[in-house]
Formats: structure tokens, C-alpha cells, sequence
């Protein structure tokens, strides 16, 4: 039996509470973790807000050469963060050592190489006899919540540009997923200042103690819509600045000219991977009505095809019982005219579902309008360019999408009015350190990874000097 602690102010600190935490693939414990109170929140942060004072004051190449240690020793320990991250999630072991472990390194090294090269105006006389210059700072300290889907790639892409911004941190993870990142928090104690990184582990009333404390500048966290709207209500008392990642509902637009066969295989590994628990994950396909009962099956097909479970499977299972009474609850709930072309139900041991197509609905639909966060994609019929833009924009969610076409001028007049702040061209869910990843609307406010992810850890000053 595991049994982990919070991690503050360099040391590994106990509760008096635990929370248990399992093995998605077996539903069976696998460990504890501290159910912090706001007694610990609090220490956490007057940990980071000591750190803040000297921290603050490091320059870009030192903070570099500290992000740059950092992602060795992720690499060092790729093993023990690989097992951890499957122990609590379920996921195939060699996808999450190459897409989550070893890309969250090479994360790190784009921020360490960022905050070196973060632009600002240069200092110039606006006025006669002054001159003006903008100063870009960090904002202090930051409270961060990461969620359940990618605990370990999620904590790095709030980590990552924090730090490279100068800013201290305290970070909690899910309650069913707090294994890698409180050991992503003991590695950090190796090569940071002791409180520059806390590591609280609880449930959402440690959440809640965060985001009430008064000490942090800033409140970012990746999650659903509705954690993002209670978030925001509870910093307003403050005024604390707020990063949000929330949820998706990605339309994934295809064309009848698109070879039917490969396109319906990359968008079903576009919904299914990670067992569709992905914001960014196709969940709708509108597909151009002389091509929709053939592309409909072929999607269906290829869904099979998937395999369920297991260290070399396509997909593992969802993240929790509670998820996978979530899902069974949309597909129990169908309307009659919706029809199950593959899928639909659970399978094997544990907590997986069988990757699920559904066609014949319409766009009102809960299983349409809805974030499900599971295995489950809907396929809609359009006759024109301007209705597929309207069904793919006719959500609250504005997080990812994609258009699949070889016409040049169609995927251009498409995605230019796609209300989304990512758009893929026949592809999906392809994320570069160095591309600006986040949405608009439902899907939450700012950015992470890109230099526009580090900004966003910044606060921008007006300094102006007299000559005389």
C-alpha cells in the first residue's frame, strides 16, 4: 500500500486525514494520500510566499539552468513517475512514457529557453524629458489544481511556465490521481529552493481552502466547466487573477473528398485515446451528407477495432467509478431516434468502457450539447459549409476542433469561422510546447504551453524616469 504526503517547504509533511486512492484498470486501493485541511493550505503558502521574496529576484538563465536539472531528473526517474502515472490511471504504459512522461521534460526545457527571450516595448521617450519603459514581472504566488485525465502532463504545464516566470507555487492533484505528482514534487525539492514548489494533496475542500487563502496572486486550474465557475466566484472575493482550463466539446468536420477509411481511423484514435477523458478529444463528427452512412460505418468499424484495456491496449479504462456511472448515464439516457453503431456498454474488469459511436442525433440532444468525458462520439449529417460552421459552433464549449478536407479554400473558409481556440487541418490533438493551447466561452480563459502561456504567469509595470 502506497502512503504519500504533502510535500512543503522542502519537506514531506502528514495529515491526520487520508484519502484513498485506486487502480482504475482493477477498481482495487492501491494507497493513501493526506486529505489536507486549511491548517496545511496555509503553511503551504506562507512557505511559497517566503520563497517568492528571494526567487523573484533569480534571472532567466538561472531559472533556466533550474528548469533544465529539472527535466533530467524527470528523465532520470521516467521508470518510477511511468508507474505511478499507470498505477493511478490505467493507461498503456508505453504511450504514457513517450506522449505524457518524456514530453513533460521536453516542456520543460521549452520554458526554461522561453524565459530567456520574453519580449516587452522598449524603453522610449513618449513624453519630452522622460523616458518609459515596461518591466514584464512575476506575479507571486500561484495556486494551482490539476486534474484526473493527465495528472503528471497537466501539473507540468502549470509548473513549467509558473516557475520560468519567477513566480512559487502550490499545487494540489486530484484525489484519485496524486501519485506522480507528489513524486514530481520530491524531485523538485532536489533541484529548487525549499518552498518554491508545495505539493498539497486533498480533496475539494483543500481546493476550496486554496482558492479562499489570501496569499496567491493567481488561481489556475484545468478541469471541468463547472469547477471553473466556482473557481472564478470564489476568487472574485479577493480579486485574484484566475487561469482556466475547462471542457470541450470538439467537432471534428469532414468532407466528402477525405479517403473515408484513414479519416475515420485517425479521428476514432483522435476520440478514444486516453478513453476520450480529454478535453481536446473529438466527441461530435459532422460529416457531409453523401458520404454519412458510409463514413458513419467505417468510424464505427474502426472503433472496434480499438483494443480495451491491458499495458498494450488502445485505451484504458475511465478515471473512477464515479466516471463510469457518468458515461453509462448518457448512453442510458439516449433518445430514440439515436442509434449505437459500436460500443455502448462496459467491458472487462475495472472501469473500462467499449469505445462508442452513436448515430441519427440531432444537435439539441444532451448527448451532443453535453461534455461527457468518456469513450463516446456522435455523428451528425450537413448539406453545406455554412451549416457545418453553425453544428460545429453550436455549443457553449470553444476549447479544439478540427476540418478534414483536401480543398484548400474549403478547410481555409472553414476553420477561419470556427469559434475555437485551436484548429486542426486533417489532423487533431497535435500540441507543440511551442503552440498556445486553450479556448474561449465554456472552455476557460487564458493560455498554457507557448510564450503566451508564460506571459500569462506575468504582470506587466510602467516605470517613467525624468531626465533631470
Amino acid at each position: 500500500m502506497i502512503m504519500l504526503s504533502n510535500i512543503i517547504n522542502g519537506q514531506s509533511v502528514d495529515a491526520a486525514r487520508t484519502l484513498p486512492f485506486f487502480d482504475p484498470a482493477t477498481g482495487e486501493q492501491i494507497g493513501t494520500a493526506p486529505d489536507s485541511d486549511a491548517a496545511a493550505v496555509d503553511l503551504a503558502f506562507q512557505a511559497a510566499a517566503r520563497a517568492f521574496t528571494s526567487y523573484r529576484r533569480t534571472t532567466p538563465a538561472e531559472r533556466q539552468a533550474l528548469l533544465l536539472r529539472f527535466a533530467d531528473a524527470i528523465e532520470a526517474n521516467a521508470d518510477r513517475l511511468v508507474d505511478a502515472e499507470v498505477a493511478c490511471t490505467g493507461k498503456p504504459r508505453a504511450a504514457t512514457r513517450e506522449l505524457e512522461i518524456l514530453r513533460g521534460a521536453d516542456q520543460l526545457r521549452f520554458f526554461a529557453g522561453a524565459c530567456r527571450v520574453v519580449s516587452g516595448t522598449a524603453s522610449a521617450e513618449y513624453v519630452q524629458g522622460f523616458t518609459s519603459t515596461i518591466r514584464r514581472e512575476p506575479l507571486g504566488v500561484i495556486a494551482q489544481i490539476t486534474p484526473w485525465n493527465y495528472p503528471f502532463m497537466m501539473a507540468i504545464w502549470k509548473i513549467a511556465p509558473a516557475l520560468a516566470a519567477g513566480n512559487t507555487l502550490v499545487l494540489k492533484p486530484a484525489d484519485t490521481t496524486p501519485w506522480s505528482t507528489v513524486i514530481l514534487g520530491e524531485l523538485a525539492q532536489d533541484v529548487f529552493p525549499a518552498g518554491v514548489v508545495n505539493i498539497i494533496c486533498g480533496g475539494r475542500d483543500a481546493g476550496a481552502a486554496m482558492v479562499d487563502h489570501e496569499i496567491p496572486e493567481m488561481v489556475s486550474i484545468t478541469g471541468s466547466t463547472r469547477a471553473g465557475a466556482e473557481v472564478m466566484s470564489s476568487a472574485s472575493k479577493t480579486l485574484k487573477d484566475v487561469h482556466l482550463e475547462l471542457g470541450g466539446k470538439a467537432p471534428a468536420i469532414v468532407f466528402a473528398d477525405v479517403d473515408i477509411a484513414r479519416t475515420a481511423a485517425e479521428i476514432a484514435l483522435a476520440a478514444f485515446f486516453n478513453a476520450g477523458q480529454d478535453c481536446t478529444a473529438v466527441t461530435r463528427v459532422l460529416v457531409e451528407q453523401s458520404i454519412h452512412a458510409e463514413f458513419a460505418a467505417a468510424l464505427a468499424a474502426a472503433a472496434d477495432a480499438l483494443t480495451v484495456g491491458g499495458d498494450k491496449a488502445d485505451l484504458g479504462p475511465l478515471n473512477s467509478a464515479a466516471q463510469l456511472e457518468r458515461v453509462e448515464g448518457f448512453i442510458a439516457r439516449l433518445p430514440e431516434h439515436a442509434r449505437v453503431l459500436a460500443g455502448g456498454k462496459r467491458t472487462g474488469t475495472g472501469y473500462h468502457f467499449a469505445p462508442t459511436v452513436i448515430d441519427g442525433v440531432v444537435q439539441s440532444d444532451e448527448v451532443v450539447c453535453e461534455e461527457i468525458f468518456g469513450p463516446v462520439v456522435t455523428v451528425q449529417p450537413f448539406s453545406t459549409e455554412a451549416e457545418a460552421v453553425v453544428l460545429a459552433n453550436g455549443t457553449k464549449y470553444a476549447l479544439a476542433s478540427s476540418v478534414w478536407s483536401d480543398n484548400h479554400g474549403v478547410v481555409t473558409r472553414v476553420s477561419n469561422e470556427l469559434d475555437f481556440g485551436s484548429v486542426w487541418i486533417n489532423c487533431h490533438q497535435v500540441i507543440p510546447a511551442e503552440a498556445p493551447h486553450g479556448g474561449f466561452k465554456h472552455s476557460g480563459t487564458g493560455k498554457v504551453l507557448s510564450v503566451y502561456g508564460l506571459e500569462d504567469y506575468t504582470r506587466i509595470k510602467s516605470v517613467t524616469t525624468s531626465h533631470r
